[in-house]
């Protein structure tokens, strides 16, 4: 299983890194648009990404789990699991890692925006949303490239925040290493791993199914 999931983290490393250096060449776009209009941009992008990773990280956890009887019990039991899947890794992804970026780089406006608490209202709804979706109408066909790209951009934003108005040329590289880290390893452990750790079934269907979830598009 390990080296199923290293495979996979080889696999997405070179469409990370294409779109954090498309997160680089927008903070070079967008990096003197005032503070608050970065927060609006982050608190569109942030939610967006924690509806696709529930409806993607339930739709899993659904189609593979043994007990696919519609019960008030299971619901819970999914949206336990897809919650904690897209809400958990996408603040991890979204906010904590570039606010650790933040902290390190000594950006003067660094703050952890923590989305389901400081904006609950939208964050959390479509966590739940997204859930609902899943069990309804479990699927996995939407590409993962937009899911990465959504994530960058978040993250991106994030840091836009707490960079101010001057962004000196010395901060690129290593932004660009923070938004490749932010993005790389949680999307493949909120699409891919964290919802198969709830499933009980065959060894071999749960590397078949981690194998083929990360290509273009997911099976």
């Amino acid at each position: 299983m390990l080296k199923v999931i290293l495979r996979e983290l080889k696999h997405h490393a070179p469409f990370t890194g294409f779109g954090a250096l498309t997160g680089v060449l927008l903070m070079f776009a967008f990096q003197k648009i005032p503070s608050g209009v970065s927060y609006k941009i982050f608190y569109t992008l942030h939610p967006a990404h924690v509806l696709l990773s529930a409806i993607v990280t339930a739709s899993l956890f659904c189609l593979y789990q043994k007990n696919k009887t519609k019960s008030i019990r299971n619901f819970l039991l999914v949206l336990a699991v897809g919650y904690l899947g897209s809400v958990g890794i996408a603040t991890l992804s979204d906010s904590l890692i570039p606010f650790w970026g933040e902290k390190i780089l000594h950006m003067p406006h660094s703050e952890a925006h923590i989305g389901f608490i400081e904006e609950w209202w939208i964050v959390n709804p479509l966590a739940v949303i997204g859930v609902g979706i899943a069990y309804f109408w479990p699927t996995t066909k939407l590409p993962h490239a937009g899911h990465v790209l959504i994530s960058t951009w978040a993250s991106l934003f994030h840091m836009v925040m707490a960079g101010g108005e001057v962004f000196f040329w010395y901060l690129y590289p290593a932004i660009f290493i923070f938004l490749f880290i932010a993005v790389w390893a949680p999307c493949c452990l909120s699409d891919i791993i964290f919802p198969l750790f709830f499933v009980k079934g065959d060894k071999k269907e749960q590397e078949r199914l981690m194998s083929c979830s990360c290509g273009k598009k997911h099976h």
